[in-house]
């Protein structure tokens, strides 16, 4: 997988698929360190930002297949907050969806720094733009826009 770029998509099919090469990515980064045995003290954090209906829960859903989670990713809008087992990870996939947020003021309760802090999971937060000062310094930020004919731009850059 190569961070750093843009992709465009011509279906919800090829964003899904694009998600999951992300996600295998993702998975290898992740338990590789662990292999090698570089603790960090961080979760491996995606921010997802993009208009409604951009590709942003297709992609999740995508990147939850490449964890083989089994249970069906649903956008988690109403309750914010989704903890997934992964069967390719040793902690969990946690998937935000923080539309309705009012911004960072709403966020306190959701365990977000205790989510942010758990080293062996992924987050993928959707609306990552509301977390405001709580948006983690070291990411990969996905950027989603609609162009002409139900294709999706798609720019993926790792943030450190």
């Amino acid at each position: 997988m190569v961070i750093d770029r843009e992709i465009i998509t011509q279906s919800a099919q090829e964003t899904q698929k694009l998600g999951e090469e992300l996600g295998d990515w993702i998975r290898k980064k992740v338990n590789g360190k662990r292999q090698k045995g570089r603790e960090e003290s961080v979760a491996t954090v995606i921010c997802l930002y993009g208009e409604l209906g951009s590709g942003k829960t297709t992609f999740a859903q995508g990147f939850a297949k490449a964890l083989s989670v089994t249970t069906r990713l649903l956008s988690p809008t109403f309750i914010i907050v989704r903890r997934y087992q992964s069967e390719k990870l040793t902690g969990f996939l946690y998937h935000l969806d923080l539309y309705r947020a009012g911004g960072e003021k709403d966020l306190p309760g959701l365990g977000l720094p205790e989510i942010l802090a758990d080293s062996d999971s992924v987050v993928l937060i959707e609306w990552a733009e509301k977390l405001g000062n709580l948006l983690p310094k070291e990411r990969i930020d996905a950027r989603f826009s609609v162009m002409k004919e139900e294709k999706h731009s798609i720019s993926i850059c790792k943030i450190s």
